[in-house]
């Protein structure tokens, strides 16, 4: 069902701007403040796992605290505990205290996506809702690739930068508190167990859970590889920024030519090409930070999009009424490989130095790619079925978001 109108959508894109500023500042801010209080890469990719095990609890229990007392004060709870534990960290340099931090950050950081997700589903309509998903994504990758040059900010005392996320965090309320939509149903999806999943789309299993491997890594330790390599933290702030607004232009045709040719072949393609600028980074591009940025941005903005191929994938080959169920399954795998992300490579690259982070993307991108070539050899693909849909690009973050782009796919 449609919402109030335009006026409403804008408000709430608005609203998911200023939370993503946020939100990008926010992760990228306390590993690398971990650097300057001279934690390990291990230890910081353990406070940042923290992030991801939040998202993971939060992914689960969020819908079924929503529908006890509705958005706007999960959304306003939500917001004021996030902005506090924003402002706690600083407070005390333990990394116990602060994956704890973290991990409150996580739990209220999904629950506001969600909330967001929801009331953008339910102001649109079968008619126009793939083109405000898309809008979505632009907004929220662009805002958290511009959150990333906050960092650029003056802080001789340590707390600045903090209390502008918080600060930040604090004013998406204002907007998103104040959007006159219906609140959407969560419920009348038909359950799906992993193991059938799996036997549908093995490569949708093993891809989700290895997107999260390469993601959380990829953005949580960013910042951490990037002050190893020496460089000043205005090139680390426009290296961790570019990635995400990268994704801005790729995500769009990587997703039309996934619908034209095997989606199994583009997503082994863009893995393997990614996996290549990697390991162009590690021989060549270390020793140049100009070329390491337009590197890393590259890499980003091919491997970024794989994970909402896999979930279009999964889509492809399972019943219309447990996209919803598949889709919250395989966000569960996403997130378990999450967790394992940050401290994986955090104890890479104590041992091996900032190589270690790149050799971490290479495996992962490049175990997806190995994959998805045996799928395509072992199982020829049957792409009749889906010639006439179109890509919907979404965020991997939220079952409500897996419930969008279901109710997106949906013919009006």
């Amino acid at each position: 069902m449609a919402g109030p109108g335009i006026k409403s959508i804008v408000v709430l894109l608005f609203g998911v701007a200023v939370l993503s500023i946020g939100h990008g500042l926010h992760g990228t801010l306390v590993s690398v403040r971990s650097s300057a209080e001279g934690f390990t890469a291990t230890t910081t990719g353990m406070i940042m796992s923290g992030y991801f095990l939040g998202l993971l609890i939060s992914s689960s229990v969020t819908p079924r605290i929503v529908q006890s007392v509705g958005h706007i004060r999960v959304f306003a709870a939500f917001a004021s505990v996030v902005s506090s534990a924003v402002l706690l960290v600083p407070l005390l340099v333990d990394p116990t205290w602060w994956f704890l931090m973290r991990f409150v950050s996580g739990m209220c950081m999904s629950g506001l996506f969600i909330v967001c997700e929801s009331w953008l589903n339910s102001a649109s309509s079968n008619t126009n809702r793939g083109r405000l998903l898309s809008l979505y994504m632009i907004v929220s990758y662009g805002a958290n690739g511009l959150g990333q040059l906050l960092l650029n900010v003056s802080d001789a005392n340590g707390f600045t930068r903090f209390i502008l996320v918080s600060a930040l965090l604090s004013l998406a309320l204002v907007p998103l508190t104040l959007v006159p939509t219906e609140s959407p149903s969560l419920v009348g999806a038909r359950p799906v167990a992993i193991r059938q999943i799996y036997k549908a789309s093995p490569l949708a299993v093993i891809g989700a859970f290895a997107n999260g491997l390469g993601q959380s890594a990829f953005f949580s330790m960013g910042a951490v590889f990037g002050l190893m390599q020496g460089m000043p933290l205005s090139y680390v702030s426009l290296m961790m920024a570019l990635p995400p607004i990268g994704v801005i232009l790729s995500q769009y045709p990587a997703g039309l030519l996934s619908d034209r040719y095997d989606r199994r072949s583009i997503i082994m393609v863009m893995s393997a090409l990614a996996v290549m600028i990697a390991a162009i980074c590690m021989i060549v591009a270390l020793n140049s930070p100009v070329l390491l940025i337009i590197g890393i941005t590259a890499f980003g903005t091919l491997a970024l999009p794989v994970y909402s191929l896999v979930l279009a994938h999964a889509n492809d080959h399972i019943a219309s009424d447990q996209v919803l169920g598949a889709s919250a399954k395989l966000i569960l795998l996403y997130g378990l490989g999450a967790m394992a992300g940050p401290f994986i490579v955090g104890q890479l690259m104590d041992d091996l130095g900032p190589r270690g982070y790149l050799l971490h993307l290479m495996c992962v991108y490049g175990a997806i790619a190995a994959f998805a070539l045996w799928r395509r050899r072992k199982k020829p693909e049957d792409i009749k079925a889906r010639a006439d849909e179109a890509f919907i690009a979404g965020p991997n973050t939220t079952p409500v978001a897996a419930q969008t782009i279901a109710e997106a796919s949906e013919p009006a």
